[in-house]
This record gives structure tokens, C-alpha cells and sequence, in this order.
């Protein structure tokens, strides 16, 4: 590549000016403050406004991170699905701490989640997995997730074996598939200012309460 041909970052900037994080207004949860936002991106528009970067660690010690998309919320926290063999359920296993970060761009906000990860029960799973379109459910079993596969014909070959086996409306949830619960002890709050002077609102789990403290940008 020309030199001058190489992308000046330098000349990227946005000016921060949507909104506002007060502590005045902020719930004593950081659950409805979550809610919230979701669904403000989601009357936005947002592409993929459930979409998370989900950060575990390996046996080497070092991070991991890819996108995982959130299900759904409740009191045992924050929901996505997987692969059990997968990588990121393997560093899960050996590990249970994970992170997770949501990022609305359109909206100059974002949100970070910090705690624990566990399994949900096998009718969470069967539940979720039975709402699924057909070809999802038939990925599901035609991956092998994280494994060194021989090529692209492979998989193909892998899904049409499936869809044979499988007829549509008749697919069960693989054993090997299922949800996970990141079950938080830290949600910070970022919204973009003015001047770089970005409001960010940290809630730490203090026994069945939460504690909220502002951080410096």
C-alpha cells in the first residue's frame, strides 16, 4: 500500500452532544437503565442492537474476545447461547469471570458488564433453541464450533446431512448446546459529551443492593 494511501485516523472526530448521565436520574438498579438503552437503540434502528463483545480467559491466562448476541435478562443476568465444545465454553468451564461490552455508536453510548458466567437450565435452552429459524437450528448441529475443519465443502456437506436427518419442525436441541447467564458485579455506563467530558456511571453489587460512583472520563 502508498503511504498515502493509508487511512488518516488521525482526522476522525465526532462531537459528543445526545445525551446526558446524571446520577439525579439514575435508577438504583442498573437494570432498568439497561432496558432502557436497549430499547432506545432498538427504536433507533441500530444494527444489531443485542450484539455484545463477550471477553473470557484462556488457559494461558490471556483474554479472548468475540460478539455473542443477548437473548434475554433476568435475575440470573445476562443471557447468550452457544456451543458447549465451543472455545469460548471451554475458557467458561475453566473460568467462569467473563466480561461483557455493548457499544451503540449512533447513540455515543456504551455499556460494560463485569461478574460471573453460568450455565441456564436444559429448559432454557430447549426453550430458546425450539424459537429458532429451521436453518439455525440446523447450524447448530452442523457446526462444529471452534474445530480446524477441512474446508467450506465440508460444512456444506455437514448441513445437508443435517437437513436430512432433521426434517423442519423436527429438529431437538443439540446436548451440546445451550445458554449461559453473566450474572454481573460491575455495570459502567459511558455516554459521550462535550469536550471529551464523557459521563460514566459505575454499579457495583453490594450484597442485594447496588452501590453507584461516578468515574472520571
Amino acid at each position: 500500500m502508498n503511504p498515502s494511501d493509508k487511512p488518516n485516523l488521525r482526522d476522525l472526530r465526532v462531537s459528543y452532544e445526545l445525551g446526558e448521565l446524571v446520577e439525579e436520574t439514575a435508577p438504583a438498579s442498573p437494570y432498568p437503565l439497561f432496558e432502557g438503552w436497549l430499547h432506545d437503540a432498538l427504536a433507533h434502528q441500530l444494527p444489531e442492537p443485542n450484539a455484545a463483545t463477550l471477553a473470557t480467559l484462556g488457559a494461558d491466562g490471556a483474554p479472548t474476545v468475540r460478539t455473542v448476541l443477548l437473548k434475554s435478562i433476568d435475575e440470573r443476568g445476562f443471557h447468550f447461547f452457544t456451543n458447549y465444545e465451543s472455545r469460548k465454553a471451554q475458557e467458561i468451564e475453566a473460568d467462569p469471570r467473563g466480561s461483557m461490552l455493548f457499544l451503540w455508536t449512533n447513540r455515543q453510548r456504551q455499556v460494560g458488564i463485569r461478574g460471573v458466567i453460568s450455565k441456564l437450565a436444559r429448559a432454557d435452552a430447549e426453550s430458546y433453541f425450539a424459537s429458532r429459524p429451521y436453518g439455525h437450528q440446523i447450524g447448530a448441529w452442523a457446526s462444529q464450533q471452534s474445530l480446524v475443519i477441512p474446508g467450506r465443502e465440508w460444512l456444506e456437506e455437514r448441513e445437508a446431512e443435517m437437513r436430512a436427518r432433521f426434517p423442519e419442525g423436527a429438529v431437538p436441541c443439540p446436548p451440546f448446546w445451550g445458554g449461559y447467564a453473566l450474572l454481573p458485579q460491575e455495570v459502567e455506563f459511558w455516554q459521550g459529551r462535550v469536550s471529551r467530558l464523557h459521563d460514566r456511571l459505575l454499579y457495583r453489587r453490594d450484597g442485594d443492593a447496588w452501590a453507584i460512583s461516578r468515574m472520571s472520563p
